[in-house]
């Protein structure tokens, strides 16, 4: 699998637009059909994304499943299609039993089918079979919820998947090559801690903007 990181880009971006433009001008010689947002941080850098390109945007929702008792710790994910992965190490370190995990999935599902649904807002999904689909976020940390995404998008048939994303961190970066045809990750820094020490700018994007942004992009 192929593996880019750019050369010249700044240092910090502005915000997730900046970012976006940015990733806009590194994906030009790579080939895609349409863009799909993990939300709710990767809407509004797809977005820019895929203006840029004159692409059709959509999202794909997955959702992090939480340790018992701590759901920061995250134990899997799930996609509002049912793909799942599970982290099985700390899945052994909680003791949680198999029923409560996959009730725990299925929550998360249901959560993720029915946050996709409310960001459509009536919009039909866009049929990944037997096209080039490029999968944007603003950042990877641990890489669960692209990875999910990642897999449900060969589950559901895509010729070709490339994920990009402006920061991440190398392990991420490494986890995600061996699923898709392609990474183009803008930074990759040696010290990398969390996504949003890379943005000036990094307030949370809200179920409703996410939405605006993508009818806004529909109707474009």
């Amino acid at each position: 699998m192929q593996h880019r990181v750019a050369e010249e880009v700044p240092l910090r971006f502005r915000s997730r637009e900046h970012a976006g433009a940015e990733l806009a001008r590194a994906l030009v010689r790579v080939p895609f059909d349409f863009v799909l947002a993990i939300p709710r941080g990767g809407v509004p850098v797809a977005a820019e994304i895929a203006r840029a390109h004159g692409a059709d945007l959509d999202v794909l929702v997955a959702k992090k499943v939480g340790a018992p008792g701590n759901a920061e710790l995250a134990v899997g994910a799930v996609t509002a299609g049912g793909t799942r992965v599970r982290n099985e190490d700390v899945l052994a370190l909680t003791g949680a039993p198999e029923a409560w995990v996959n009730r725990a999935f299925v929550r998360a599902q249901e959560s993720a089918s029915a946050k996709e649904a409310r960001l459509r807002a009536g919009r039909a999904p866009l049929d990944v079979g037997g096209r080039h689909v490029l999968l944007v976020d603003d950042g990877l940390a641990t890489g669960a919820t692209a990875l999910c995404c990642a897999r449900e998008l060969r589950a559901r048939g895509a010729a070709r998947v490339t994920l990009a994303v402006p920061v991440g961190s190398r392990a991420a970066c490494a986890l995600l090559a061996r699923e898709v045809d392609e990474v183009v990750c803008l930074r990759q820094p040696a010290d990398f801690a969390a996504v949003g020490e890379h943005y000036d700018d990094f307030t949370q994007v809200s179920d409703d903007e996410a939405t605006v942004i993508l009818m806004s992009a529909t109707r474009a």
